[in-house]
């Protein structure tokens, strides 16, 4: 079959008359090459197709600059899905931190009061406070740095005599409570015969610790006992007298 050229292909180099044959220059773009990197192959009916050029590897270069460069955009979306490996030399590992480790940063003991003035009455409540409030220490643990908090949640008390209670909280004064004196409270004790006795509270407290990353509760309790307390307890006479003490000193009581 006949081809012709019209001139301006002719012109153009487009289209070249060759006898009964044309013969159309040009490249035919290879499917699966990035854009800018299209070796192309000849059209023509002589002779195999070239295979296509390969694709140069990825350039390590910084991701922004590697945007500038619009040729490298592909190589660039490869690079940003690569995955990428922790250095192991700064994965820390922190130990399991049991109650044992931080019993020496506990609190001190509390020290417990008996109203009133740390006297009682045989027969009469005597009543008791202790204070403790939520306390935190900063050290060092497993040798790194860290914080731990004990909160209060429970209170022992020994009034010396064999008798004992627990309570959540540890009590309040009479004048905080707005009662009477020798009104029974929560924390108080009623003694059954005089003498001295040595009262003492024992702090439950629960903990938590901080090593820079959010609180992680501790199981467990920590338990801290304070100093007795020396209570005196007397015994109260009533008598019937004829004159007070200033009047008659030798009157019953006086």
């Amino acid at each position: 079959m006949a081809f012709g050229c019209s001139q301006i292909d002719v012109l153009v180099g487009e289209c070249t008359p060759e006898g009964d044959e044309v013969v159309i220059g040009g490249t035919e773009v290879v499917p699966g090459s990035p854009p800018g990197h299209n070796p192309g192959r000849p059209i023509g009916n002589d002779g195999p197709n070239p295979a296509p050029a390969p694709i140069p590897p990825p350039i390590d270069q910084d991701f922004v600059d590697c945007l500038d460069d619009w040729d490298s955009y592909i190589r660039c979306f490869e690079r940003t899905n690569e995955d990428v490996e922790p250095d192991e030399e700064d994965v820390v590992e922190i130990p399991t931190v049991t109650i044992s480790d931080v019993v020496r940063f506990a609190p001190h003991g509390s020290l417990v009061a008996g109203e009133p003035d740390n006297v009682g009455v045989v027969g009469l409540p005597t009543n008791f406070v202790a204070s403790a409030d939520e306390h935190t220490v900063s050290g060092e643990l497993f040798g790194y740095p860290m914080v731990v908090r004990f909160t209060p949640v429970g209170f022992d008390f020994d009034y010396g005599d064999g008798a004992t209670t627990t309570t959540s909280t540890g009590g309040l004064s009479w004048d905080a409570l707005g009662a009477a004196q020798f009104t029974p409270t929560e924390t108080s004790h009623t003694y059954a015969a005089r003498g001295i006795y040595a009262a003492d509270v024992s702090v439950r407290y629960t903990a938590a610790v901080d090593f820079g990353i959010g609180w992680f509760p501790i199981t467990g309790e920590v338990t801290s006992t304070g100093a007795a307390q020396e209570i005196r307890i007397f015994e109260a006479h009533t008598a019937l007298v004829a004159h007070t003490c200033e009047q008659d000193p030798r009157s019953p009581g006086c």
